[in-house]
């Protein structure tokens, strides 16, 4: 469905109400646009089998990673402790996935309060893991190139951290919680969307600009500059046993960029066009609607793929898992023994060395 209004209509005050409604909100009745606003998404039933599939491998992947990490408890490192809460919040999203592809299939059905908690989740999934992963970099920075063994190895600290960072997370998602209701447009289907009455353009913004400099650009300059100094000190120092041992972090890190870099980069030239600072065209309005629905559906994959992750990389996870079903006798005894330990030694110190 296409919405159009006479090209005679363009100027200051039309175009800031256009300027209101694009990228994702619902045109309305006092939407003034000159442009053709290209409101055609993504084939929805694809998306929704993508969403369920999503769902399913998430479920299954994550909870195997959390019974492996907790059921590691003598070998569990400050790292692990982390990547347990990375898990943990994959699953909660995960969780929600379900009602995102309903929503896809026939809009926004569920109400208002469905719409605020699945919101919500989806908020704090983000958020929890820049900063979880952010927190990893620093705790393997201090453990690698400043050799800080003491801080690193209390683990009581790393639980006040984690609630910190949910608590973090929380605080950087509630705008959305507060403002996301269910909404009826005119002429269109129902939709979970944000409602911050007269002052949308101002309001946008602040909830642009401040979880994406305190949850997004903050935290990814820290990795930069910690996994920076802890890769040179690694090949400097020949150290191949713990950059073995470094190689699931890097690639969770990795992966998590690869997922939620390019959503947030579209965000982030909505934002600039929003302020004017980057010119707003039609097509280029078009161009980023399209683009958020489908950086979107990348960065909902994103929490499938780390327990692949650990499957494929993570010799140590690969072990715990075999050892669990082997104490349940699903295998045998002496398949476990035929596929012996890690093939890495771990390094002396228990901050390199983790479950995954």
């Amino acid at each position: 469905m296409s919405f159009v209004v006479d090209v005679s209509f363009w100027n200051d005050t039309y175009w800031e109400y256009a300027f209101e409604n694009f990228t994702g909100t619902p045109p309305t009745e006092q939407s003034y646009s000159p442009c053709l606003l290209d409101t055609v998404t993504l084939n929805k039933y694809a998306v929704v089998a993508i969403y369920a599939l999503v769902f399913l491998l998430s479920l299954l992947g994550n909870s195997l990673v959390m019974l492996v990490i907790l059921h590691s408890r003598v070998s569990r490192s400050v790292t692990d402790i982390y990547l347990l809460n990375l898990a943990l919040a994959d699953l909660l999203f995960a969780l929600t996935l379900p009602i995102w592809a309903a929503s896809k299939a026939k809009g926004w059905i569920f109400g208002t309060s469905l719409c605020k908690m699945v919101s919500l989740l989806k908020e704090v999934n983000f958020y929890s893991g820049i900063l979880l992963l952010a927190c990893i970099s620093v705790d393997r920075y201090l453990a690698i190139v400043h050799a800080t063994r003491t801080l690193t190895q209390k683990r009581h600290w790393v639980k006040f951290i984690c609630l910190g960072i949910w608590i973090l997370s929380l605080l950087l998602s509630l705008p959305i919680f507060i403002f996301r209701e269910a909404y009826q447009p005119p002429d269109f289907g129902p939709v979970c969307y944000e409602d911050m009455g007269a002052n949308t353009t101002k309001w946008r913004m602040v909830m642009r600009i401040l979880p994406q400099t305190f949850g997004f650009l903050l935290p990814l300059l820290v990795m930069l500059f910690c996994y920076g100094f802890t890769l040179s000190t690694l090949f400097q120092a020949h150290m191949g046993q713990k950059h073995r041992a470094m190689r699931v972090i890097f690639a969770v890190v990795l992966v998590f960029l690869l997922c939620w870099l390019p959503y947030n980069l579209v965000l982030m030239a909505d934002t600039l066009m929003r302020l004017r600072i980057i010119e707003e065209t039609c097509e280029r309005r078009n161009d980023i609607g399209r683009a958020l629905d489908a950086t979107e559906i990348l960065g909902f994959l994103h929490s499938c793929l780390n327990p692949l992750i650990y499957v494929f990389i993570g010799q140590k996870f690969r072990h715990g898992l075999l050892r669990i079903m082997a104490t349940h006798g699903l295998i045998s005894k002496e398949f476990l023994a035929k596929e012996g330990k890690p093939s890495f030694v771990s390094s002396s110190s228990r901050n390199t060395s983790t479950t995954i």
